[in-house]
C-alpha cells in the first residue's frame, strides 16, 4: 500500500535564510513517483528528486540539487511527509527555499491532512537495516542499527546554553508518534548565532516567531517552550526529514549524538555505499501498521496556539 495526497494543498511563508516570500504547492502523484520538488520559477520547471544523493551537504539546512536547480530547507516538509506516511507527492516551489513557517513541521502536517490521504493498491518498500553503520565528525555521531520490524530514534544533544543543556530522548516512531511527539517542535538557536548568521547574509527571515531563540538560561521567543525538551525533539524531527531522503521508510534504530543535517546525510551515503547494510523489504500488513504514518488522525496533531 502506497499513500498519496487526495488533492492539492498550498502553503506560503518566508524563507528562513533568504527572507523572501516562498510558496509551495503539494500535489498528488502516481504510484511509484516518490517525492520530488519542482522549481516552477525556473525555465523548464526542473524537477529534483528528494533523494540522499541529491543533497549538497550544509550544517544549517538540507539542500537538494539537480544541475543548476536547487531547493533548500526541505527537512521539515520531508519530516511531515514521512510522518504522514506519504510515498508519492510532487512539491512545487516558486523559489530556492521552502518557507520556514513556525519553525516546526506542524503547519506542513496540517496541510497534508487537510488535503487528505489516499491508499493505493501497490507494494510499499522500506529499507531494513541489516548491519550497523555510522558516520562521525568530531564528537558527533549518527548511526543506524538493526531493529527488526520497526523504526526507533534515540537522540542526544549537549549545548552550553543552560536554556537547552543536555537532553536525550528515545522514541518508537510507529502509529502517529511523529505527529504526537515531534511535529510541533521548533528549530532553535542561540541569540549570538542569529547575529553571526545575519552578518554572513543568512537567517534573514528568522524571527522570534519561527524559531526558539535562547540566551543563557532565558528563552527569548514569546510563549517560551512548547515542551521542556523541545530542542532534542526538534533535532529528531530534522533527522527524520533527512532520513526520508532514503526514498522509503527505514526499519531499524537511528542513533544521533550531537548530529546534524550533514552527518545524517553522510550516514545515508555510507549505508548505501556498503552492500548489505540496507535491504529493500516489501511491507506486509504487519510492517505497514508499524510505519510512522500508520493510523494517523487529525486528533493526533498537537494543539498549538
Amino acid at each position: 500500500m502506497q499513500i498519496t495526497l487526495a488533492q492539492t494543498a498550498a502553503v506560503a511563508g518566508l524563507g528562513l535564510h533568504t527572507g523572501r516570500p516562498a510558496r509551495v504547492v503539494l500535489r498528488p502523484a502516481p504510484v511509484g513517483h516518490g517525492i520530488a520538488f519542482r522549481r516552477v520559477d525556473l525555465p523548464g520547471r526542473p524537477v529534483i528528486p528528494a533523494l540522499w544523493d541529491r543533497v549538497e551537504p550544509g550544517p544549517l539546512a538540507t539542500r537538494l540539487v539537480a544541475g543548476a536547480a536547487s531547493v533548500s530547507t526541505v527537512e521539515h516538509l520531508m519530516a511531515a511527509l514521512s510522518g504522514a506516511g506519504v510515498a508519492n507527492a510532487l512539491v512545487e516551489c516558486d523559489g530556492p527555499e521552502a518557507p520556514i513557517l513556525d519553525g516546526s513541521s506542524l503547519p506542513w502536517l496540517r496541510a497534508i491532512l487537510g488535503a487528505g490521504l489516499v491508499a493505493e493498491d501497490a507494494p510499499r518498500l522500506a529499507w531494513a537495516v541489516r548491519e550497523a553503520v555510522e558516520a562521525r565528525a568530531g564528537d558527533a555521531v549518527a548511526r543506524l542499527e538493526p531493529l527488526p520490524g520497526r523504526f526507533e530514534m534515540d537522540f542526544l544533544i549537549d549545548f552550553p546554553a543552560p536554556a537547552i543543556g543536555r537532553q536525550r530522548l528515545r522514541l518508537d516512531m510507529a502509529n502517529g508518534a511523529f505527529a504526537r511527539e515531534l511535529s510541533d517542535c521548533r528549530t532553535f538557536c542561540l541569540r549570538g548565532d542569529v547575529e553571526a548568521m545575519r552578518a554572513r547574509g543568512l537567517a534573514l527571515g528568522g524571527t522570534l516567531e519561527n524559531a526558539v531563540v535562547v540566551e543563557g538560561d532565558r528563552v527569548l521567543s514569546p510563549g517560551g517552550l512548547r515542551r521542556p525538551d523541545e530542542a532534542v525533539r526538534h533535532k529528531m524531527l530534522d533527522a527524520l526529514g533527512d532520513l526520508a531522503l532514503a526514498g522509503g521508510p527505514i526499519l531499524g534504530r537511528y542513533v544521533g549524538e550531537r548530529a546534524g543535517h550533514s552527518l545524517t546525510n553522510a550516514l545515508l551515503r555510507a549505508a548505501f555505499a556498503r552492500g548489505g547494510a540496507l535491504a529493500p523489504v516489501a511491507c506486509d500488513a504487519r510492517l505497514l501498521a508499524r510505519l510512522p504514518g500508520a493510523g494517523l488522525m487529525a486528533a493526533d496533531l498537537p494543539a498549538v496556539a
